[in-house]
């Protein structure tokens, strides 16, 4: 699991962090690099993975690696911050690293524009490896930026529905819902009001109920967030209107934003064992796939049911799809071992045995198709889902932007203000938005 670094409300900051990266683009030759990896070298892998079983297999990894590639030894620097790894890239050094990689998949815009990272198509092609037929789509998209490839998938992350099937069997519910109609009545049949509370709350649609962003929600709905000469789309795309309409309802329908709210703020965090759904207090959770280790890992007295999310009504036949995000890796522009750099992240990616281990070590989703395939994967069964939701080529993600995740915080800013009832024009506030996103993109370049 990577941890609350990837929730929206850190983009902002991270992106901000990479600002300083527009200063230090180094460019780089179409060749990639001119040392020689078949010579004994050793080069810098910086990570975010701070947990001791994550950094136990990135050891483990890596070992497999060098097992390889005798002659390129790997030093390994764990648990680095985005703001430690921007200030690195920047300043460059013996110490600096020559290979990177990053929770944070909405800045892989900003790495890419400010020259940060290598262009790795060169590579890509030396090496007769195809991103597009090795990666899943969403994966292959989200790492790359305007025709440049900086970054390449390491792991990723896909969203599903969890259930709690004790719940559903007392409310009569047979089967986890596939359309959001169908959603939203069993939310409404799970809820079990208690005075001005909930002794259950069918769903926490709120913004801030842990991973219901809005990115998360509309992920379902298949929007296009730029029309094709970069403008936002916030305003023209009816995927738009019709999420923030489908979580609008939900709101109302299970109580209105206060009561919500007001329970919310009385129920345990999103990384602890009081999560609500572990405890009951909560039926369904948008959440991804690390959430199932962590909920049985507190002992529910209910048994976890796992599902894709649910799809628009009039989408039905593209259930099983979701939202997919992930770990990114990439070299240093500064690196003067980019060949050897090459080599591990090569390794790291695109071996499939290699990403079949690392995803059994850390229990994340591999990020090739083969992987996704292989029977060496070891997974509860209902992990499953989510490996599927990550092949599945109807799955979405959020688009790489020249200014990081500062749109998606736009946007989920107006969302705070339209659910909460602030703004009651909805055509009206995504034109704002959208004008704002286009004024701050603008400011960027």
């Amino acid at each position: 699991m990577p941890g609350i670094s990837r929730k929206v409300a850190t983009a902002l900051a991270a992106s901000a962090s990479l600002a300083l990266l527009t200063t230090a683009c180094t460019g780089q030759s179409s060749s990639g690099a001119s040392d020689d990896a078949s010579k004994n070298t050793t080069i810098n892998f910086w990570h975010a993975w701070s947990a001791p079983g994550e950094i136990a297999g990135v050891k483990a990894l890596v070992a497999g690696f060098e097992k390889t590639h005798p002659n390129i030894h790997v030093n390994i620097v764990a648990n680095m911050t985005d703001d430690k790894i921007n200030q690195a890239l920047r300043s460059g050094g013996d110490k600096a690293p020559d290979v990177i990689s990053s929770f944070t998949t909405n800045n892989v815009g900003k790495f890419c524009s400010s020259g940060a990272l290598v262009d790795l198509n060169p590579f890509f092609k030396k090496a007769g490896i195809d991103p597009a037929t090795t990666f899943p789509k969403a994966m292959n998209e989200y790492t790359q930026f305007d025709g440049n490839r900086c970054t390449v998938p390491l792991l990723g992350d896909a969203y599903g529905l969890y259930y709690n099937k004790d719940a559903f069997k007392k409310a009569g519910i047979s089967s986890p819902p596939k359309t959001w109609s169908e959603f939203e009545a069993d939310a409404k049949k799970l809820t079990v009001s208690k005075g001005d509370s909930y002794s259950q709350l069918g769903f926490m649609p709120n913004y801030h109920g842990w991973e219901s962003t809005t990115e998360h929600y509309f992920g379902q709905f298949s929007p296009t967030y730029f029309d094709s000469s970069g403008k936002s789309n916030l305003a023209k795309d009816p995927a738009f209107t019709a999420g923030f309409t489908l979580q609008k309802k939900l709101v109302d329908e299970l109580g209105g934003y206060q009561k919500l709210e007001k329970y919310r703020s009385k129920l345990g965090d999103e990384w602890g064992p009081k999560h609500p759904f572990h405890t009951g207090q909560v039926a369904m959770q948008l959440d991804g796939e690390w959430r199932l280790g962590m909920a049985e890992d507190a002992k529910p007295n209910f048994e976890i049911g796992v599902a894709p999310l649910p799809v628009p009504d009039d989408q039905a036949d593209q259930y099983g799809k979701g939202y997919i995000t992930g770990t990114i890796a990439g070299i240093a522009a500064t690196s003067k071992k980019q060949n050897a750099a090459w080599e591990l992240v090569k390794y790291m990616t695109t071996d499939t045995d290699a990403v079949v281990g690392f995803a059994n070590a850390i229990h994340n989703v591999p990020s090739t198709l083969a992987a996704l395939k292989s029977p060496k994967l070891k997974y509860d069964p209902r992990f499953k889902t989510f490996l599927d939701i990550a092949s599945n080529p109807n799955s979405t993600t959020t688009p790489a932007s020249i200014n990081g995740g500062t749109y998606l915080v736009t946007i989920q800013q107006f969302g705070y203000d339209y659910e909460s009832g602030k703004a009651k024009d909805l055509k009206a506030g995504l034109r704002t938005t959208a004008a704002q996103i286009d004024t701050d993109i603008a400011q960027a370049k």
